[in-house]
């Protein structure tokens, strides 16, 4: 069943812009050591993945969940390439960009029905999958602290993109018990901008050692894919020497999307979580 669009809700952008503007009022404090002017995080982040997609229709002739590990084979960890880029214009002001994609595939021998896109696979059918996620972001940040700290806020927006693949042997439901045995292959690619609040604290021991925590937030209403996706990390930077260092992190990433199709809905909730090793550049 399709449902009708809703609007984007702004109902956070009164807070979003009293928050800049608090922050706003602090950039009158001295800049703090802990930001650097120009730096790139180049590295790998090995995430434990887990996913489901669930297909909705009040029908009910189409419904269920699909573990894509338990189900597809989906590997359950997966080392996903990232990269992230902090420009700082004046003492507190700043550009920050985030990019990571997750590819994924498999061919599996299903050990049980399950039935996606208006079409039922049986146990025992041979069947290959693929999912990718993109997602990237661009934030104008404030930054403000005193000292060895520094607190920042960034307003932005966040794209992401999914595109899924399905192909196997397959059966059509052609009701009063009757089915159409086929050979099926299904594809979908949806992307979408949505607004994003960001915020970050960093934190310099000494000249060489530094710890950081990044949070952001991404939501959209409304349209073909909407959704939320939050991201957590915690991190330490080794600086040994001017413009290069090392950094470690654990890392969260929480991903719930749905879509609106013309005869049924369906949702895709991802979980990451898991280490991540960079090499920094910085000026």
């Amino acid at each position: 069943m399709r449902h009708p669009a809703k609007r984007p809700s702004w109902s956070l952008l009164p807070v979003l812009v009293t928050l800049a503007l608090v922050s706003t009022a602090a950039l009158a404090q001295d800049s703090t050591p802990a930001l650097d002017r120009a730096s790139v995080r180049l590295g790998g982040y090995y995430a434990g993945v887990d996913t489901d997609v669930r297909i909705a229709d009040p029908s009910d002739t189409l419904g269920g969940t699909i573990n894509l590990e338990d189900d597809l084979g989906f590997d359950k960890n997966k080392a996903v390439p990232r990269v992230r880029a902090d420009f700082l214009f004046g003492e507190h002001q700043g550009l920050a960009l985030d990019y990571y994609n997750i590819d994924r595939a498999s061919h599996q021998v299903l050990a049980r029905d399950i039935t996606y896109d208006g079409v039922t696979y049986s146990a025992n059918a041979d069947v290959r999958a693929k999912l990718d996620f993109n997602f990237g972001s661009v934030a104008w940040r404030w930054w403000f602290g005193q000292g060895n700290d520094a607190y920042g806020i960034g307003l932005g927006a966040g794209w992401y993109r999914v595109k899924t693949a399905l192909a196997g042997d397959g059966a059509y439901d052609l009701g009063q018990g009757g089915e159409q045995v086929v050979s099926v292959a299904t594809t979908s690619n949806d992307s979408a901008w949505a607004p994003m609040l960001q915020l970050g604290w960093r934190h310099m021991f000494n000249d060489q050692l530094r710890m950081y925590l990044d949070a952001s937030g991404v939501r959209k209403n409304g349209g073909r894919i909407s959704g939320h996706i939050y991201n957590a990390a915690l991190g330490v930077e080794w600086l040994p020497w001017r413009n290069l260092g090392f950094g470690v992190e654990y890392g969260y990433s929480q991903i719930k999307l749905h879509w609106n199709r013309s005869a049924y809905d369906a949702d895709l909730d991802m979980t990451l979580s898991g280490p991540s090793a960079f090499a920094k550049l910085r000026w």
